[in-house]
């Protein structure tokens, strides 16, 4: 069976069984289950901390693992990112109090205090910046005002919670992460069940992204519709039982849907319906 690491909590541990879930693969129905045999599609899940799944398969004790980009460099196993799957998105950065320090570049000397350690001494090195670096597991806003250090680094998705505690976001972003499959650097076992599990999550990102538009349009406008929905390869295009109108089936953008309905209606298209796509193979 190919073995697979899954999120069992945090911003990750929904999103990731959702996707598995719309993927065709059976997912726990007890937050306590930590590992769940899903004996039609040979896959055995195992539902580990996010931050431990990135040693596991770097190990070779799993096949695959899902978990964030940040955890994965962080970890420094040797496990590598194999596919992007757009969730749980987030930004490494710098905080410190207001007024003190502006740069990576004035650094030296201070103490950083993060979740992510490795990254973070990373990319102080790589700036030439010699600095104390202290691993804290969550809750690190808190540091600067304890003592514990000048400047912190933590994940940002909006930036409230560093401003409620009189923090200000400084310099570049160290990283950028999102949700990620990674696999053991080099290996190549089980090639086959790991692409088959890779396409079907990528048929769950393509039925995300994409709705199926149908719409009934005059022949003589067919190419002007057709420009409006050129679909993925081309549209399909079928005669309607009067003879001066085709019926045009085609994939949108789900962002774009609703105003490539209103640029067919003023160009005449009629009975315009959009249908989701709950799977998907490309």
């Amino acid at each position: 069976m190919l073995r697979i690491a899954v999120p069992n909590k945090g911003s990750l541990a929904e999103p990731a069984a959702a996707m598995l879930h719309e993927a065709g693969y059976r997912q726990r129905k007890d937050r306590k289950e930590l590992v769940l045999i899903d004996v039609e599609n040979q896959v055995e899940f195992f539902y580990l901390r996010p931050r431990d799944i990135a040693v596991y398969v770097g190990l070779g004790r799993l096949d695959l693992g899902i978990t964030g980009r940040d955890l994965l460099l962080d970890s420094g196993a040797e496990a590598e990112e194999i596919m992007k799957l757009g969730f749980a998105a987030s930004t490494l950065r710098y905080a410190t109090t207001p007024g003190t320090v502006g740069d990576v570049r004035e650094f030296n000397g201070l103490t950083v205090a993060t979740s992510f350690a490795g990254v973070v001494s990373a990319h102080l090195a790589e700036h030439g910046v010699e600095a104390s670096v202290v691993h804290l597991d969550g809750a690190v806003e808190t540091a600067i005002q304890l003592g514990v250090a000048e400047v912190i680094a933590d994940v940002v998705e909006t930036g409230t919670t560093l401003r409620n505690a009189g923090l200000a976001i400084i310099g570049e972003p160290i990283l950028e992460s999102e949700s990620v499959v990674i696999r053991r650097r080099g290996d190549t076992e089980q090639e086959a069940k790991v692409r088959q599990f890779l396409r079907r999550l990528q048929g769950v990102l393509v039925a995300r992204r994409y709705v199926m538009m149908d719409y009934d349009i005059r022949t003589e406008l067919v190419e002007k519709a057709v420009a409006l929905t050129p679909g993925l390869e081309s549209p399909t295009v079928s005669p309607l039982h009067d003879r001066g109108w085709a019926a045009v089936r085609s994939m949108v953008p789900v962002q774009d849907a609703q105003r490539v309905m209103d640029e067919l209606y003023e160009l005449g298209a009629r009975a315009i319906l959009t249908t989701g796509i709950h799977a998907a193979r490309l």
